[in-house]
């Protein structure tokens, strides 16, 4: 990824750019066609591009200057009728591109990697959670399902952003093409990979530039998600799920015991990042137009940093993913917490099933649930010892509410679609 946006990378970009642009005049006979040849010899050097843009203080018209001291006459041929948007903005869409592309294979590494796991896992029983309390049964792999699921609208997302962002722009100073032939732009796009964009002003509109990077902080914000449910699985309390530790690995520099997620941590932390440059964007979008400028300079930081954050975050996630470590009997130990306590709402609707009033059902089974969990009691011993539910239940009823496996009788039907089946 930080391939892509690396300086050289960027100059030869620019390089190709006006290079195509002259072919595209050379075609209409605006330029001698035994130039493009003389043209195609030209080099990109950055440390010489560097210090005329210290003389200058303009990144194109140094670049412009370091390609062009070689070139002699034929020079006068580069950037034939163009504004430095149409160079800058167009090299920017090849850039985003091509980075899109690199996060989709990253996706696809990851939500293969979650489609493993969450085969794997499908009957791996543990408790659910909601505002932070036991909940009912669910599996481990019933939650992967849904990661998938959110990865596979994530993937769909950034191809949506990727073709938002494919656009080129040869329009000159205000987009009216006063001074470029439309048919130059065409061809240079073409050449490319990209569309040309309907319509432009100096600068391809930054919409579309604000909706590519709302579309990582999205991707950013799920990955977020998934490594906070591993830091909470990991806790000592629960200790469910832990994610890859190293034999050579150290948690604290105090306490030898902890084993920290720290690749969890690491991608909320990353998270918050790339939704920064998201908001950044979205404020440029502004402006554009409200203060007339030309380039943002955030723009040169906030896209190659988004990029590249969003890729590692991928990346680390898939290894995290790949690396899971699941303690079963930690999970089965806290799905019995209280004698019981998350199997609550199936004797609720037995007694509701059984002739009894709702409220008054509720009201027994909180009774004897809170009991549970404030006195150390067992729940399955308490709720059996209260005379409503012995003149409603027998014990062989009261029995089968407490199994487990009741809760994973439609997990089928979630697995057939999200295509696990």
């Amino acid at each position: 990824m930080s391939a892509i946006f690396e300086p050289e990378a960027k100059f030869l970009l620019w390089l190709e750019i006006e290079l195509l642009a002259a072919e595209g005049w050379a075609q209409l006979g605006e330029v001698p066609s035994d130039a493009i040849p003389r043209l195609r010899r030209a080099k990109v050097d950055p440390a010489r591009i560097d210090a005329l843009e210290a003389r200058v203080g303009h990144d194109l018209l140094a670049f412009l200057g370091a390609v062009s001291e070689p070139l002699g006459d034929d020079a006068r041929y580069l950037h034939r009728g163009l504004t430095s948007s149409d160079v800058l903005d167009t090299a920017l869409a090849v850039q985003l591109t091509r980075a899109a592309d690199v996060l989709l294979r990253d996706l696809a590494g990851l939500h293969e990697a979650v489609r493993r796991r969450a085969t794997a896992e499908r009957d791996t029983l543990m408790v659910g959670r909601t505002h932070g309390m036991h909940a009912e049964p669910l599996s481990l792999g019933f939650v992967l399902a849904g990661w998938l699921d959110e990865l596979g609208r994530a993937r769909a997302r950034v191809e949506r952003a990727r073709e938002e962002i494919r656009v080129g722009k040869l329009s000159g100073a205000v987009g009216t093409h006063a001074t470029v032939d439309p048919r130059v732009e065409e061809f240079v796009c073409a050449r490319l990979g990209l569309q040309v964009a309907p319509v432009s002003t100096q600068v391809i509109a930054r919409d579309r530039h604000a909706a590519f990077l709302a579309a990582l902080a999205v991707v950013a914000g799920s990955l977020d998600k998934f490594a906070t449910d591993i830091r909470h699985w990991q806790s000592s309390e629960v200790a469910e799920v832990r994610e890859p530790f190293g034999d050579e690995q150290k948690g604290s520099s105090a306490m030898p015991h902890k084993r920290n997620p720290v690749l969890s941590e690491r991608i909320c932390g990353l998270a918050r990042t790339v939704r920064g440059y998201a908001l950044v964007a979205l404020e440029d979008q502004a402006l554009w137009h409200e203060r007339d400028i030309s380039h943002s300079s955030a723009e040169r930081i906030v896209f190659p940093d988004a990029c590249m954050v969003l890729d590692y975050m991928l990346r680390l996630m898939t290894q995290v993913v790949d690396g899971l470590t699941v303690d079963r009997q930690r999970m089965h130990r806290n799905l019995l917490q209280g004698g019981g306590i998350v199997f609550s709402q199936r004797v609720l609707l037995a007694l509701v099933e059984h002739g009894m009033d709702r409220d008054q059902a509720y009201r027994i089974v909180q009774r004897a649930a809170h009991r549970a969990l404030d006195d150390g009691q067992q729940f399955r011993e308490v709720i059996a010892q209260a005379p409503e539910v012995r003149e409603r239940l027998t014990p062989e009823e009261l029995s089968t509410l407490f199994d487990p496996a009741y809760y994973l009788r439609n997990v089928r039907v979630t697995y057939e679609r999200v295509g696990l089946a």
